[in-house]
């Protein structure tokens, strides 16, 4: 059982129309002068309006204030989610990351790598007990669990809010890997459409 809550954002596990998840990703560009906020493995981000990645750090509890990417009514949704990173650093070698430590600048491509599919399903926990009801439903992440991740395992902590919703909100809950009673389930969700935007692959 889950008794601990250890959030680890969201995890790629299969695809909606049934084959498996391959492990296919698009290369984007981190502003190569530094980004503001880390960005750790499973966490969503978006395209900002400079073209380069950046991290989503509103809740989704609704398509006004706590928009994707924030705090706005004209929400463009997210790109995908976040699963590492690859750039030069300052001795010349190249880093093979799973996350993007903040300020990191180059004046080089800093590639972002994303699981931008809208048909993968992802893997994460919620923050209380949830239940069979639950399925079909919406949800979004929790407040203080948005942009959080350890600098240690590269992974982020984001966390599912169990207060669900029928409602908008990004994520729509598809069943459970954990029990329905466990006091931190893992459960498998998909970004709803209106919260993803169209995949345009601007790598390089």
């Amino acid at each position: 059982m889950a008794t601990t809550s250890a959030p680890y954002g969201l995890r790629p596990v299969k695809r909606a129309d049934g084959m498996a998840y391959a492990g296919a990703t698009t290369t984007y560009l981190i502003d190569p002068a530094g980004e503001a906020t880390s960005l750790f493995y499973g966490q969503v981000v978006y395209i900002g309006a400079d073209g380069y990645i950046a991290a989503v750090t509103a809740t989704g509890a609704d398509a006004t204030t706590n928009s994707w990417p924030a705090g706005s009514s004209d929400m463009t949704g997210c790109i995908g989610v976040f699963v590492g990173c690859e750039y030069t650093n300052d001795q010349g070698q190249v880093v093979h990351s799973q996350y993007y430590p903040t300020g990191t600048a180059n004046g080089g491509p800093i590639k972002a790598k994303v699981v931008d599919d809208p048909n993968v399903i992802f893997q994460g926990q919620m923050d209380a007990v949830s239940g069979q009801d639950d399925i079909g439903a919406n949800c979004h992440f929790v407040t203080s669990k948005i942009v959080t991740g350890s600098t240690s395992t590269g992974n982020s902590t984001a966390q599912l809010d169990a207060t669900v919703v029928q409602t908008t909100a990004p994520f729509r809950i598809l069943g459970f890997v954990s029990a329905t009673d466990d006091t931190y389930p893992d459960v498998l969700v998909k970004i709803n459409p209106a919260w993803h935007t169209m995949s345009i692959d601007k790598g390089v």
